[in-house]
This record gives structure tokens, C-alpha cells and sequence, in this order.
């Protein structure tokens, strides 16, 4: 299957704190170069790590 017969699925908090924390940590021109599976794991961990940090103050 092709992206074109791909729904766009709705933007979640996840996708949005993703894109904030990625272009806080300089990352966007990475990931517009390679896409997100050409981060490494320790960037992908990084923002992984971070989305959780901050989905746990908004909830507390």
C-alpha cells in the first residue's frame, strides 16, 4: 500500500509534544533529511523520555 491511500490520522498530544521536543533538541532538519526511523536510539530515547516527563506534570 502506498502513503497516498493513507487515512491522516489526527494529531495527538504524543505527536505534538514529539515535534515541540524534537525541535527543541535541534533534531528537525534530521529528521526532514532521513524521517523519524533515521534518528538514532539514543534521540529517539531522548524524546520518548522527555514526552513522558512532561505528560506526568500536566497530570500532576
Amino acid at each position: 500500500m502506498t502513503k497516498k491511500g493513507k487515512k491522516k490520522k489526527k494529531e495527538t498530544l504524543e505527536d505534538k509534544l514529539k515535534y515541540e521536543i524534537a525541535e527543541e533538541l535541534g533534531l528537525m532538519d534530521k529528521i526532514d533529511r532521513v524521517g523519524w526511523g533515521g534518528l538514532t536510539a539514543k534521540e529517539s530515547g531522548k524524546i520518548g523520555g522527555l514526552i513522558t516527563g512532561r505528560k506526568r506534570k500536566m497530570k500532576g
